[in-house]
């Protein structure tokens, strides 16, 4: 796709790939006569590769501001949050495929900039510093990652201004870490979460799942299952210990060994004795790395 503002359906969608051009099409929106939803503009941000998780938050940003409000979905693989030796090469970019279901699901505009345009002056210099929680769990095996993401999505908050965006709760560490930013530094949008998608044998949706060999995606099937083991221990009043180890035992059963299993409380502090709580875990397989977590209730 070429140039800098492209229509995949007249009057329909707008795609668009400078700041100029995206600046354009926010002057010429039409304000809806009667505000009848909860927000006028929602904004999805995404790295492309879109599956039906991605869809699932254009849905839900969709239902948030109805169907005169405006929806923005950005597609830019950020390099700000790869680090050394990570996949930022290899991370699949299908723009043609990703506008075509932009346009399935109602989406009115789509952003999609080069590096360049993001980032004009180079990889910049002032960084958002994601404070503690971006250096556990996900920040302490990705170095970098963390103040990279907080970084792009200040950036594409302040471009595309929206009232509320959506984030999936599959990335959930990101996900918290957004909402912490938002109420730290008072940004103006409120953070909708999204549950995760799933296969029918419960893996999350991932772009990553196409690196998969046919063996590894058979392997891929003992993270949802290690989730619902710590689940149960749980429900039958184990301890934070054990639901941790419950979760271990089925990737070890299957020859996995996770960069991480732990349990935190739903803002990602120290689990608690007792009630809501989140278990969180990565693992690779082969050359592929995968995340997820899951709600848990510790009792007593």
């Amino acid at each position: 796709m070429t140039g800098a503002d492209e229509r995949v359906a007249p009057s329909v969608m707008r795609v668009v790939r400078t700041r100029e051009a995206l600046a354009d099409a926010y002057a010429t929106l039409r304000r809806p006569a009667v505000r009848s939803a909860r927000a006028s503009r929602a904004a999805v941000f995404t790295m492309g590769a879109l599956h039906e998780g991605h869809r699932a938050l254009i849905r839900a940003a969709r239902a948030e501001v109805g169907s005169q409000g405006h929806v923005t979905v950005t597609i830019f693989v950020n390099p700000l949050q790869f680090g050394a030796g990570e996949d930022l090469a290899r991370y699949p970019r299908t723009l043609r495929s990703d506008v075509e279901q932009c346009a399935a699901e109602d989406v009115d505009l789509v952003f999609a900039p080069a590096p360049e345009v993001l980032y004009p002056e180079g990889e910049p210099e002032v960084r958002v510093d994601p404070g503690p929680l971006g250096s556990i769990l996900e920040g302490s095996v990705r170095p970098g990652h963390f103040a990279g993401m907080c970084t792009v999505v200040l950036k594409l908050l302040h471009l595309t201004t929206p009232e509320v965006t959506c984030f999936g709760e599959k990335d959930y560490q990101q996900l918290t870490l957004v909402r912490r930013m938002v109420a730290d530094l008072d940004l103006p949008v409120r953070v909708h979460a999204v549950p995760t998608v799933r296969e029918a044998d419960g893996l999350a949706r991932s772009s990553r799942n196409r690196f998969l060999s046919e063996q590894e995606r058979a392997l891929a099937a003992a993270v949802p299952v290690a989730l619902a083991a710590g689940v149960t221990a749980a429900d039958l009043g184990r301890s934070a210990d054990a639901v941790v180890g419950a979760a271990e035992l089925e990737l070890a059963r299957v020859g996995l060994t996770p960069d991480y299993v732990a349990l935190t409380d739903p803002a990602m502090g120290p689990a608690p004795e007792e009630g809501p709580a989140r278990l969180l875990l990565a693992t690779r397989i082969g050359t592929t790395r995968l995340i997820d977590n899951t709600p848990v209730t510790l009792r007593r």
